[in-house]
């Protein structure tokens, strides 16, 4: 028996259809506690929220209610990148040695800054077992990674960087900045735009944070443990959801921010909306141009199936319908997503606590189906 949905804020009347989906997943108990947000030209046309932050579904979730994106965090780090480069700090085609000399061992010197945005710098993984609070040690991780040899020939093919990738970009942007990731990206992205969103979640938001819930087990395809998916993916061990204070404290750049969606699409309207959002530019346009260039189209190693990479962010392709070509998109583990359309000046962002496995997340597909067509 579905359960009335909670709902509350904003849905402009054309996209009456996306609201109707989101309570669909919330009463066929789908989603427990969600929040779905969609901007264009940098103004909310959808801002909702419902549902419960806890799996006993007892405390509402609330409009301030944040919780861990996961791998959506990466949206948020490959940005702070890009504004470095913007700025003329950071050069694409630059050895990332020359910004970080330490990572030159092992046949690493010629590793430019753009394979670590594209995911093909061939450091996806660790070669020794870590256990997960080995990545609350950010110069201990770094050190390992500048020590490490690539797994394959660096800047010829994909492989989804998931863990190292938030490491890898975030010492580049704390060798020039001088701040740790988590910090340059609340100084220059989340306080100037009032984005609740952060990557280091200091204490003081524990309240507000809304409980994961982990995905039933899944037979999923076998995988070598000693191939590289397999020392990718579950190495160290970051699934099932974690949500302790260490690992809400911890910097971790590619899986750990927390936000919710009207905070996540507050930032991707910055990338939306040309750069620039209430008078405040973070990028030029042209950044945002050389981002969402394609450098890679392939079967990515780690993933096994195709992806279109750009700089930090996934690009549109044909396994999932986008309104316009030059769309780019990245989600997290369980079903977080955001997505940029610079041709649409539309942003939209969705953010759960009940967290499912697997491709082809069906509650985000019938928001996203019914979003598109409100607008063609």
């Amino acid at each position: 028996m579905k359960k009335p949905a909670n709902i509350h804020g904003y849905c402009d009347q054309r996209f009456s259809a996306v609201k109707d989906a989101f309570a669909e997943n919330l009463e066929s108990g789908s989603d427990v506690g969600a929040s779905f947000a969609v901007t264009i030209d940098g103004e909310y046309v959808i801002d909702l929220w419902g549902g419960y932050s806890d799996a006993a579904q007892t405390t509402p979730w609330e409009q301030d209610t944040i919780t861990n994106v996961y791998s959506t965090t990466k949206v948020m780090t490959a940005l702070c990148a890009l504004i470095l480069v913007d700025r003329g700090q950071l050069d694409l085609d630059a050895p990332v040695a020359d910004y970080w000399p330490e990572f030159a061992q092992a046949g690493k010197d010629k590793i430019i800054v753009r394979w670590l945005l594209s995911h093909s710098a061939g450091l996806s993984g660790f070669n020794e077992p870590l256990p997960l609070e080995a990545l609350y040690d950010w110069n201990g991780i770094a050190q390992i990674l500048a020590h490490q040899e690539p797994w394959w020939e660096p800047g010829t093919r994909s492989g989804y960087h998931m863990v190292t990738f938030g490491y890898l970009v975030g010492e580049l942007v704390r060798r020039i900045s001088g701040k740790s990731l988590g910090d340059f990206f609340r100084d220059e992205v989340a306080i100037p735009l009032e984005a609740d969103f952060h990557i280091g979640l200091a204490q003081e938001h524990d309240a507000h944070v809304a409980e994961l819930i982990p995905p039933p087990p899944m037979e999923l395809p076998p995988i070598e443990p000693g191939s590289i998916a397999g020392k990718t993916l579950f190495n160290p061990p970051i699934i099932p959801a974690y949500s302790d204070r260490a690992w809400r404290a911890a910097e971790i750049p590619s899986s750990n921010g927390h936000g919710n969606a009207h905070s996540a699409a507050r930032v991707g309207s910055v990338l939306a909306c040309g750069g620039e959002l209430d008078g405040l530019r973070l990028l030029s346009r042209a950044t945002i141009d050389r981002a969402i260039e394609e450098q890679f189209n392939d079967i990515d190693l780690v993933m096994g199936v195709p992806i279109r990479w750009g700089l930090g962010f996934g690009l549109a392709s044909e396994n999932l319908p986008y309104l316009n070509p030059r769309a780019f998109y990245w989600g997290g583990f369980g079903g977080s997503w955001l997505e940029m359309d610079p041709d649409a000046r539309m942003c939209f962002s969705y953010v759960i606590n009940k967290l499912e496995a697997g491709p082809g997340d069906q509650r985000m597909i019938a928001l996203r189906n019914a979003l598109f067509s409100a607008i063609k």
